[in-house]
Formats: structure tokens, sequence, C-alpha cells
């Protein structure tokens, strides 16, 4: 008979287990939250009734934001909690690679932006330009380039006449509109003392000198006041940078980590199954097993003919 010998055995680590479990459950939600958002905004602006007019729009749509991190981290927090929770290895493999290709996604992004700055000064000015067209063709991105002008107290790409490209606000004489030679509300300096925003503080202000211009509206361009804005808070930008990189390699380690002990569990599994076979094998066979090898291949060692 069998001694009682044990092999060793191997566990996983609950700690990690369940550490990867709460921290992309939260991913999970989140990303099933920024995915309703999306889909509600679509749905208020009749894109889900017409999906041929997702491309109608010459601008940029912001709900694509939404919806794009939204899927990330949907894909993201699935694979890492249903991975975690269940010891699925091939899961927690596709969370560390997803996980490891964002990852060089963003470090290649950040050195071509390094290497390559006025190419991308160029593009940011042509989104801007392209986007300043398409300001009255979607409220969505008539609200983010409001924000953007109020929060960077800018006017345009590289200035206000950037409005020129947009057909209600251009100075032509066949521009029937109110708002002829002038630039939104959110262009406006603001007056402390006043609670309610004047809508209509930009109209015909193109029209003026320069002189006149500065003492209602801003006059630098929202590409240059992103530039200074980066320069001054570079050490906060490249901090939450990093930190959000150090979180993915952490994310990546605890994640292969959970694999290996998934794995050497399976494969301690499979051993023991092997050596009780073994021994009840020569048992069938007329040997007396007195003791117990630990391993498959000694397990001839405890056993003698009867």
């Amino acid at each position: 008979m069998m001694s009682g010998k044990h092999f060793k055995a191997h566990e996983v680590s609950c700690c990690i287990k369940y550490f990867i479990f709460g921290f992309n459950i939260i991913f999970w939600f989140l990303g099933v939250a920024f995915l309703g958002i999306g889909l509600w905004a679509w749905s208020e602006k009749g894109v889900l009734s017409n999906i041929s007019s997702i491309t109608d729009l010459g601008g940029f749509d912001p709900v694509w934001l939404f919806l794009v991190v939204g899927g990330v981290m949907f894909i993201l927090g699935f694979a890492g909690c249903i991975g975690a929770l269940r010891e699925n290895s091939f899961l927690l493999k596709f969370f560390s690679v997803f996980l490891g290709i964002i990852f060089f996604l963003e470090l290649t992004a950040g050195v071509l932006a390094f290497v390559f700055k006025d190419w991308i000064k160029d593009q940011l000015n042509f989104f801007i330009n392209n986007n300043i067209r398409a300001y009255r063709d979607d409220i969505d991105l008539q609200n983010l380039i409001d924000f953007t002008q109020e929060y960077w107290e800018c006017c345009g790409a590289f200035g206000a006449d950037d409005w020129n490209l947009n057909i209600y606000f251009n100075c032509t004489d066949s521009n029937p509109s109110r708002e002829k030679c002038g630039v939104p509300f959110s262009c406006c300096t603001k007056d402390p003392a006043e609670d309610v925003i004047n809508t209509q503080c930009g109209y015909d202000i193109r029209a003026k000198t320069d002189s006149e211009q500065r003492t209602f509206i801003y006059i630098k361009g929202c590409v240059p006041q992103f530039e200074k804005w980066l320069q001054d808070n570079l050490t906060v930008v490249a901090g939450i940078f990093i930190g959000i990189a150090l979180l993915q390699i952490f994310g990546i380690c605890l994640a292969q980590n959970l694999v290996s002990d998934i794995e050497a569990v399976r494969e301690s599994w499979y051993v023991t199954v092997s050596f009780e076979a073994a021994l009840h094998l020569y048992e069938g066979l007329g040997f007396i097993c007195l003791s117990a090898a630990v391993t498959l291949d000694t397990a001839r060692e405890g056993c003698v003919q009867s």
C-alpha cells in the first residue's frame, strides 16, 4: 500500500488573482459607462437610426472618443476580470498582449511626437481648421471647440481669422449670416462681474481694428496656446504618462505571474494523476508498494514483487 507521501502542491496566488479581478472589474464597468454615453449621444443625434450619417460630419465627432476608449476598456476589463476569476490562461495572455500593444503604441506615439514636432503642429493646425469648418454641423463638436477655446483662452488654430473658414463666420459679401465676420462666444474675453454668458459678444468683431479686437476677444491661436500650456505643465504631463506606463507594465507582470501559477497547478495535477495511476498499475501487477516515491520516474522504487 502507499505510504502517504505527497507532492508539493502548487497554488494560485489569491492576492494576485483578486487584485487583477478587482482592478479590471472597475475598468469593465467604466468601459460599459463610456460605451453607454457614446451610444446615447448617437441616439440623441439620430445616428443609430441612420448609420450612414456617421460619415456625413465633415469634422471630428467627439462621440468616437467615448466609443473607442470605452471599447478598449471593456475588452481589457472583460479579459482581465473573467481571466482572473475563472483562472483562464488564454484570456489572461490576451489581456497581457493587448495591454502590451497599447503600451507599445503609446511609446511609439510619444517618440514620434518628440521627433516630428513640426509635423505634429501642422497636423494639429489642419485638425482644428477642419473642425472649424464643421463648427455648426454637430453640437458635440461645437461644445468641444468652445471648451477648448475657453480653457486655453484662444481663438482659432493660429488666430481669430481662422474662423473665416466657416461658412457662417466668413467675411464674404455673399454670406447672409448674422454671425458674418464674427467669432463664437468662446473666443470672447470674460468679465468676472458678468454671470450670464453673452453669446453675441463675437458678432462683427473681425470687422474691427486689431486694437479693438484685443479688447473683446482672445487674439492668440489654440496651437501656440497648447504648446505653451504643455511647456508649463511638462512635469505633470510626463508624470501622468509615466504613471500610466508603469501601471500597464505592472498589470502585464501580474497577469503573467498568474498565468505561470495556473500552468504550474495544471502541470502538477497531470503529474499527480500519472503518478497515482502508475502506483495502481504496479499494485495490479502484483507489486506491493510499501513507500511511495515522490516522482513518476522513481515510482518503481517503492514497490516490490509480491
